[in-house]
Formats: C-alpha cells, sequence, structure tokens
C-alpha cells in the first residue's frame, strides 16, 4: 500500500511466471530537508541580487558627487581666473626711440654745456667750470606746482637721445654757486615724448600732467651721474596704455683740480643714455578660457545623463528581478497547494 503523495509517479513491474506487465501507480514523498536546502539557495540568491542592487545604487551617487563637484570646481576656478588675471610681460626691439623730455629744475643752477655724443665716447674736460659748447634742443617752461597751486616751478626741457644702436648719450654740465645750503642737487623728471611736448598747444597743462604722472629724481653735485633708461608700456584692463621709465644709475666722483677760490662753485655732470633697445610691454592676461570651461561642463553634464540612465536600467533591472522573484514564489506556493 503506498502512502499519499504530492507527486505521482507510475511503476512497471513484469511477472516472472506470466511474464505480463504489471503497472502500479503511488505518490512519491520527498523528504523535507530537500525542500528547506532549495528555500536557503533561493534566499542565499536573493540576498546577492539585492546586495548587487546597493551596490550599484551606490556607484550611481559616487558618479553622481563626482560630477556635480567638478562642475562646482570649473565653474569657481573660471570665476577665479576672471577676477585675478594673469601679467603677461613681452619685449619689443626697437631700432630708436622717440626722443624723451628731460625736464630738468635748475632753481639757481646754470647750464654750462649739453652735447650729444655716440659710442659712450665722452671727450675730457678742457674747461670744466666754463661755458661749453652746446648743440641740445632745449625750451624754457614756467608754471605752478600741481599739487600746491602755490610754488613757481622752473624747468628748462632739453631733448634726449634717440639712436639707441649707435649708443647716443646726452653729456650735461652744470654749475652752482650756492654755499648756504649743506646738500648741493638737481631735479628731473623724464617723460615719454619731447615731440609730443613740443606739438603741444599747451605746455604748461602738459608738464602739470608729467608732473602727476612720473617721478621726480635727483643726482647730486661733485659727481658724474650716469642715468640708463628703459621704457615700460602698461596696458590696463580697460584697454588705456600708460608709459613708465625705469632707470639704473652709476656715480663717480669728480676729481675737482680747480684753484681752491674756485671750489665754492658745486659742479654737477650727468649723462642719459638708453639701456637697451627693448621695451618692456606689460599687460594682464585672463588666463580663464570659456570654451575649455564649456566643453568640461559639458563632458560633466554627459556623465550624468549617462549615470541617470545607469540608474534607470538598474531600477528596471532590479524590478524585473523583484518580479521573477515573486513569479517563482507564486509558482511555488501552487505546486505546494
Amino acid at each position: 500500500m503506498c502512502p499519499s503523495l504530492n507527486i505521482k509517479a507510475s511503476v512497471k513491474i513484469i511477472d516472472p511466471f506470466t511474464e505480463r506487465i504489471l503497472t502500479s501507480s503511488c505518490f512519491a514523498s520527498f523528504p523535507d530537508d530537500v525542500s528547506s536546502a532549495s528555500h536557503s539557495s533561493i534566499f542565499g540568491k536573493a540576498c546577492l541580487k539585492n546586495t548587487f542592487a546597493v551596490i550599484l545604487i551606490f556607484i550611481y551617487l559616487l558618479l553622481m558627487s563626482v560630477a556635480v563637484f567638478l562642475a562646482y570646481q570649473t565653474i569657481t576656478d573660471f570665476r577665479e581666473k576672471l577676477k585675478h588675471p594673469v601679467m603677461s610681460v613681452s619685449y619689443q626691439e626697437v631700432v630708436t626711440f622717440d626722443a624723451p623730455g628731460i625736464a630738468l629744475y635748475l632753481a639757481k643752477a646754470e647750464v654750462l654745456s649739453c652735447k650729444h655724443y655716440y659710442h659712450d665716447h665722452i671727450q675730457p674736460l678742457a674747461h670744466p667750470s666754463q661755458r661749453g659748447a652746446t648743440d641740445c634742443v632745449t625750451e624754457h617752461v614756467n608754471y605752478t606746482d600741481p599739487f600746491s597751486n602755490k610754488t613757481m616751478k622752473y624747468a628748462l626741457v632739453v631733448r634726449g637721445p634717440r639712436d639707441v644702436r649707435k649708443r647716443e648719450v646726452v653729456f650735461l654740465q652744470f654749475r652752482l654757486n650756492e654755499t648756504e645750503q649743506d646738500f648741493s642737487a638737481i631735479d628731473y623728471l623724464l617723460f615719454s615724448s619731447f615731440e609730443e611736448f613740443q606739438e603741444s598747444p599747451d605746455k604748461v597743462l602738459f608738464m602739470k600732467n608729467c608732473e602727476l604722472s612720473y617721478s621726480i629724481w635727483t643726482f647730486s653735485g661733485g659727481f658724474r651721474t650716469w642715468v640708463k633708461m628703459s621704457l615700460v608700456k602698461t596696458t590696463e584692463e580697460d584697454g588705456s596704455q600708460s608709459v613708465e621709465f625705469r632707470q639704473e644709475s652709476s656715480v663717480v666722483k669728480y676729481n675737482d683740480r680747480r684753484p681752491t677760490a674756485e671750489r665754492t662753485d658745486q659742479l654737477f655732470f650727468v649723462v642719459f643714455e638708453w639701456k637697451d633697445p627693448f621695451i618692456q610691454e606689460v599687460r594682464d592676461i585672463v588666463t580663464a578660457n570659456q570654451w575649455n570651461t564649456i566643453a568640461i561642463l559639458c563632458g560633466v553634464f554627459l556623465a550624468l545623463f549617462k549615470a541617470a540612465e545607469f540608474a534607470k536600467l538598474s531600477v528596471k533591472w532590479m524590478i524585473k528581478i523583484k518580479r521573477r522573484q515573486q513569479k517563482i514564489k507564486t509558482q511555488e506556493l501552487n505546486q505546494m497547494s
């Protein structure tokens, strides 16, 4: 007699005496440990799939966070580069410069000589305290001090050297009979173009603007001061240009061989020369490139789009797995019932 079974099975038996086939049907009963093993296997697969789904979501969140950070960093760097441009320095080589203007504030000093020399060759002084030859282009200008508007200033404007290839220099000699002061010196100012000064309809206003824009320098008596000039052009952010003179000066003591009675007059010697044939051009450059920023942002947004698409496919895959699991569970329940 066969027990009640969940699964029906048929068995064929051959009678050795009658050689007839006897058919017997019964239900086979499976042990409980087989059922529990199948349930644990299904549970392990479900846990593995859920863990994999969590890992996919974590990867999506990580990619999205990196993309958002890159977008924020790109925009921040672009704004910082716009606020802080980089200084660019270039050098333009020239054959000749525009003759600069040399404004000398002599006060009580007297010009003894002014000559142009070439190749740094200056002739020896035959009579240092006496008037010599003068071949410089000069012009006198009187104007009020732009800072106080009370003090009158008397300027002797001299045309400076031009030919830097031939090492043109301007040599000036002065005499000052001033025994009341402890120190003796002459102030001077350099501006970019003597021709602009000559062509200016209002030379007084021109000199006031130069004094407001440029620095005033000094050379002392009893020495030969050698001034080497260089020109710097600066382009501002609004496109305006400004010119600045930079100079290097060297001082050599003058060996005064005059008689003692004549040494009450202080002698001044000054030489003006271009340092090199280069004009230094300075301008601010914005290193932020909007096209690079747009390209980076497009890449970031593309990564976000791909990550969203990846997340969408992951969710669909998870839903599909869940439905399949529910379908399998339903089939198992139907079989058990």
